[in-house]
């Protein structure tokens, strides 16, 4: 099914950047790649989004396990009857597996994406795709909602 190969390079994509950021930079070096904007920073999340509910990791695995399960049994629902919404809850899938990983392997999430400019919390592939997901169930859910005059 396309929206499990979605998910699946999501995983691919998030576990290999993360492995790259461990493997070549020490624990807090920060690169700029472009200078007081973007950086790459080497960072590790004991929490959830923007650090909040740090060494909480046993409630993020049971929490992300009944979502991975809800969000498949979704997906095989939904298939390809909606198809916005399938992608949507793909990214997700995608983004909280590979968060999961990192929990379940070591206790806390890699990040390294760093938007300086704005003093955004560091981030990685996952949470984007988790954000980039929701971001588009919330526009399916209005679009539909307005398509059926609700």
């Amino acid at each position: 099914m396309l929206y499990f190969l979605i998910a699946a390079v999501i995983i691919g994509l998030d576990q290999w950047t993360k492995h790259l950021v461990v493997n070549n930079m020490e624990r807090g070096e920060s690169i700029p790649l472009i200078a007081d904007v973007f950086h790459l920073t080497s960072h590790r999340n004991m929490g959830a989004a923007f650090g909040i509910l740090q060494n909480q990791r046993w409630l993020f695995i049971v929490i992300t396990v009944v979502v991975v399960v809800g969000i498949v049994v979704s997906l095989i629902r939904l298939g390809k009857k909606q198809p916005r919404a399938s992608l949507a809850l793909s990214l997700v899938l995608g983004g909280a597996i590979g968060n999961f990983i990192d929990r379940a392997t070591t206790g806390q999430v890699v990040d390294f994406l760093d938007f300086t400019l704005i003093n955004f919390p560091i981030f990685n592939v996952a949470d984007m795709a988790i954000t980039i997901g929701v971001g588009i169930l919330l526009l399916d859910v209005f679009l539909e909602g307005r398509k059926s005059g609700r």
